[in-house]
């Protein structure tokens, strides 16, 4: 496939080698109008903002991925396979599964585990769980310890279903979940067979079993603990 893809009408050169991937496009927006140094929009096809600029001096871009592991899959196989990006940090919201998370903690994703079929479609074995990318884990592990955030470091959940992922509570429980996403699996498996790195950093937006929630404009706007930690990260890669 040649450049511009389908999704993505950047040029070549475009992008620099770490991408952090929010689902939102207004969280993308936020990012690179709140941490980074003169940043460019590089891509809006289909109002998926995608933008490069520097932090601390590194060339860093953010562009969103959209909701859901086919979104996702489609925007992150593009950035690795034929725009030249090594690493992707998935910053999102996550939903608390494990009584010891809270809202606002973060999750580093080390393994995602999903009952969907995807990674069939992308020829992986039936019932595949990809493991994250061990140094990115590492690194984003060691900023959060660094900077007293709280935080909590296994297994995330990867659901095709927003509403009614409580029929998968079983599974989640038998492989000791922490919380659950949508994007994940797809990313994690992307990375795999393009031979690149990928990590997700999710931020808990509500503990359904504690009453706890944020706002739309809470998960856009005050996750800036997950931002800095993926930004950080970026300098050490």
């Amino acid at each position: 496939m040649s450049i511009p893809t389908p999704h993505i009408n950047a040029k070549l050169g475009d992008f620099a080698p770490t991408v952090l991937m929010p689902g939102d496009p207004l969280r993308s927006k936020f990012i690179a109008e709140n941490f980074l140094e003169e940043p460019k929009l590089v891509n809006n096809v289909r109002g998926v903002q995608g933008y490069t600029g520097t932090y601390k001096g590194k060339r860093v871009s953010v562009m969103a991925s959209g909701m859901g592991q086919p979104s996702i899959a489609i925007y992150s196989y593009e950035l690795f396979a034929f725009y030249g990006v090594e690493n992707i940090i998935r910053v999102g919201s996550a939903g608390g599964i494990d009584e010891k998370v809270n809202v606002r903690d973060i999750i580093i994703g080390s393994k995602a585990v999903t009952l969907g079929n995807i990674g069939e479609q992308m020829d992986f074995p039936k019932g595949y769980q990809p493991l994250a990318d061990k140094t990115l884990v590492d690194i984003c592990d060691n900023i959060c310890k660094e900077n007293g955030f709280t935080h909590h470091v296994g297994t995330i959940y990867t659901s095709d279903a927003f509403y009614g992922e409580s029929s998968a509570l079983p599974f989640m429980k038998e492989n000791d979940v922490l919380a659950v996403e949508m994007e994940s699996a797809a990313l994690y498996m992307n990375a795999l067979r393009t031979h690149k790195r990928a990590v997700s950093i999710c931020t808990i937006s509500d503990m359904e079993s504690k009453g706890q929630s944020l706002s739309a404009e809470e998960r856009q706007n005050s996750f800036k603990e997950m931002m800095l930690v993926a930004l950080e990260a970026a300098l050490r890669l």
